[in-house]
């Protein structure tokens, strides 16, 4: 089963306001409110699951060296 990544409307609104202001100061392209939505929903269909993917396992990682670290705290016996 494939997940989907959902945002909020406002969080939507801006990305689409970065985009365009990206494409207008960068490329010297004006983007309407179509082309920036369009240019979004590439985003999260096809970049963000590897985005998102990728901080799973960066966490997933860092948790494991933590849990390691909790062997430091043993108390040894002699």
């Amino acid at each position: 089963m494939k997940k989907k990544i959902k945002l909020s409307d406002e969080n939507k609104r801006e990305m689409k306001h970065k985009i365009s202001t990206y494409f207008s100061e960068e490329r010297d392209e004006d983007l309407g409110e179509l082309a920036s939505q369009l240019v979004l929903d590439f985003f999260i269909e096809e970049l963000a699951p590897h985005i998102y993917n990728q901080g799973v396992e960066d966490a997933h990682n860092y948790m494991n060296d933590k849990i390691e670290d909790l062997f430091a705290l043993q108390i040894v016996r002699r």
